[in-house]
């Protein structure tokens, strides 16, 4: 295990949030026309808080090759229009049916059902817009593979295909290996995707690019073990959802099959190999190693 506190990643993700979100509002189209509620709903959602986590993975592998700022930004600021879109959408009623994300009202409770999926919708397709657009990279090439790695994280084998799985395994019995893939697809693709984001921006194709690939595919498992643990162990008001859905909704899950217990050592044993993927790089990849031990710690 690293000992590098998880203190060190969590001031810089504090940090991070305060930065970001003045460029996540310059992103957003100026309307006053009747489609204003939509946008409306975007900043809602946009601004509704969060760790910030998968755009701040993307500043980081992009520090470690010396990306352009302003290039590893836009990239970052895609990859949370996603992430947010899937909020969005993962609360509505025919989904998980959640009131409640982050401790403010769900966008569907917030304004309606239709203004939700179009917000998530028009999100989605900002992604794209940001990636396609010149000031991401200079060689279209580079923004293409841009394009095409998210929308396979995104998609049917990646977040979109393991909510499927997810919806699907309500009060069935998956094995430990269907649960792994669902998560690895519903939380893991996006995590995989921002770490790997910065050697795409920087051409490189070496081992560094598969390091931060592995990773990123440890703190993604990771990450969604601590989440269901959460689920089981603390109350709404700490995690900003409602807590105990998936054992009322019969959803399976590691923790539901390995317990409380074996998870948490789960989980421990997927941070030390994450942390061990970094040994190729320098002192530049400590906020990555500090931030495996935030991801075992989190309180939401």
């Amino acid at each position: 295990m690293s000992n590098i506190s998880a203190e060190l990643a969590k001031k810089s993700l504090e940090d991070f949030a305060g930065i970001i979100e003045k460029h996540l509002l310059a992103i957003l189209p100026d309307s006053s026309g009747m489609e204003e509620q939509v946008v409306d709903a975007m900043r809602y959602a946009l601004l509704a808080g969060g760790k910030r986590l998968r755009p701040f993975l993307v500043m980081q592998s992009a520090g470690l090759f010396e990306v352009e700022i302003e290039a590893a930004r836009r990239v970052a600021i895609a990859i949370e229009c996603i992430h947010t879109y899937s909020l969005i959408h993962d609360d509505l009623p025919a989904m998980d049916d959640d009131d409640m994300r982050r401790g403010k009202p769900s966008v569907h409770k917030q304004f309606d059902e239709a203004t939700a999926i179009l917000a998530g919708d028009a999100l989605l397709t900002t992604a794209f817009e940001i990636l396609a657009h010149k000031n991401t990279h200079k060689d279209a090439n580079v923004r293409c593979e841009l394009v095409a790695a998210l929308a396979k994280a995104a998609g049917a084998i990646g977040m979109v295909g393991g909510q499927m799985i997810d919806l699907k395994a309500e009060n069935q019995s998956l094995q430990l290996e269907q649960i792994r893939r669902m998560q690895q697809m519903k939380t893991g693709a996006l995590i995989v995707f921002s770490c790997e984001a910065g050697a795409i921006l920087a051409k490189v194709t070496d081992e560094r690019h598969e390091a931060l690939v592995g990773y990123a595919g440890d703190i993604g498992l990771a990450f969604q073990i601590v989440d269901d643990l959460l689920d089981v162990e603390s109350n709404s008001e700490d995690i900003g959802k409602t807590a105990g859905k998936d054992a009322q909704a019969g959803k399976a899950t590691l923790v539901s099959l390995m317990g409380v217990s074996e998870a948490k050592r789960a989980a421990e044993a997927l941070i030390e190999d994450a942390v061990s993927q970094l040994e190729l790089f320098d002192e530049k990849a400590d906020v990555l190693r500090s931030l495996a031990n935030f991801v075992l710690h989190r309180a939401h």
